[in-house]
């Protein structure tokens, strides 16, 4: 297979072009390689064609761009790998995408040449499988749950297929019949002149809408639609160590296809809330453990609090200063690609005692002698 051309050379812009220079450009491409405009090269015009096509949808979708920018696909399967972490069944997404919206707005300047607008530019896409919408849905975790993984029911609406039609849209008994106006195409072609000559102008059937099939007897539970809005309960089962704004794909899950086409997907972004002790970074946990002054002048074995709510022993050396950071290796998040863990890496702060007996006063000043050190002299009172 030869390697893809760079979408912006492709379309003929610089990297900095703006949306209306991209719908500029994809218009004046469109009209130059469509097939109907190139009877005597038709095959060539298509692979160019489609080509256009390709790299507009990409580039005109500011998330899709940004993708395509940073990794040179906008597929997140393109660079994590069908079979990896990120891809197969119950995959996990870092990124996502949003879906693209269509080209109404290019194809209706279009339209009255080549046929597109509310049709398609073929009648093979008229009536063709649709995958479903797909869903999306927040859940928020707290840090112990995004620690250790934890399943999480939630409650989504969604159109379901209509269990008195089996998605038919028609009455029980009855089937929807093709159309006698396309002839099950869900398009009709017509002959029209233009600038270039005559042209083959396909428009969507008016008698079928574009399906094909014309149901004569409804069903009277979804009306036709074939399709019926029931919530439904999921359980989602989160994985260990997931971060902040990254989603769980619930592969066929959301809406209904047409025509035998594949169920959407649900994409669950997970929100994480803040702890009262630890913070995160990447997969490394960081928190502040309060030492008194001994403790960090002679050395001591101190207890440090773990994710999980178990505590861990550590000797923390002689002479330890203030903001003296430790590491507790493999005592962090999961990573979700290899498993691997983080750290703990805690600051010791040392706690200045505000107030003293006599006795660790007079303790302090003689300690404060041996060092050279001149201790202030407490003042007595004007009765002392």
């Amino acid at each position: 297979m030869s390697e893809k051309r760079d979408y912006y050379e492709v379309l003929g812009v610089s990297k900095n072009a703006t949306d209306e220079e991209l719908k500029k450009a994809y218009r004046r491409l469109a009209k130059k390689y469509h097939p109907d405009a190139n009877p005597d090269n038709k095959e060539e015009a298509e692979a160019k064609f489609k080509e256009v096509n390709e790299a507009y949808e990409v580039l005109s979708d500011s998330q899709k761009r940004k993708m395509y920018d940073q990794f040179g696909t906008a597929d997140p399967q393109g660079f994590n790998g069908a079979g990896g972490p990120f891809g197969g069944q119950g995959g996990y997404y870092s990124y996502t995408t949003s879906g693209f919206d269509g080209f109404g707005d290019i194809f209706g300047d279009l339209g009255d040449l080549f046929g597109f607008g509310t049709g398609r530019s073929s009648s093979k896409q008229a009536n063709a499988p649709t995958k479903g919408a797909d869903l999306r849905y927040s859940v928020d975790l707290s840090f112990e749950e995004a620690y250790a993984g934890v399943s999480k029911e939630i409650n989504i609406t969604r159109n379901e297929k209509c269990p008195t039609c089996s998605g038919t849209g028609a009455k029980p008994g009855t089937h929807p019949e093709t159309c006698s106006v396309c002839g099950g195409k869900g398009t009709v072609t017509k002959m029209q002149t233009t600038l270039l000559g005559q042209m083959r102008v396909q428009s969507t059937c008016s008698n079928c809408h574009g399906t094909g099939k014309v149901i004569k007897e409804v069903c009277d539970t979804c009306y036709g639609k074939g399709t019926v809005r029931k919530q439904a309960r999921i359980n989602v089962k989160i994985p260990a160590g997931i971060d902040n704004d990254q989603t769980v794909v619930l592969r066929g899950e959301g809406e209904p296809g047409k025509n035998g086409g594949a169920n959407g997907n649900i994409y669950i972004t997970v929100r994480l809330k803040k702890h009262s002790i630890f913070t995160r970074q990447n997969d490394n946990v960081y928190c502040d453990i309060p030492i008194t002054f001994t403790q960090a002048t002679l050395g001591a074995d101190i207890e440090v609090p773990l994710i999980d709510g178990t505590k861990v022993s550590y000797k923390i050396p002689e002479g330890t200063q203030p903001g003296t950071k430790f590491t507790i290796r493999d005592k962090g998040f999961p990573n979700i690609n290899s498993g691997n863990r983080g750290n703990l890496i805690f600051t010791v702060q040392v706690q200045v005692p505000k107030r003293l007996s006599k006795e660790q006063r007079e303790i302090l000043v003689e300690l404060a002698k041996t060092m050279n050190e001149q201790p202030p002299v407490k003042k007595r009172g004007i009765f002392g």
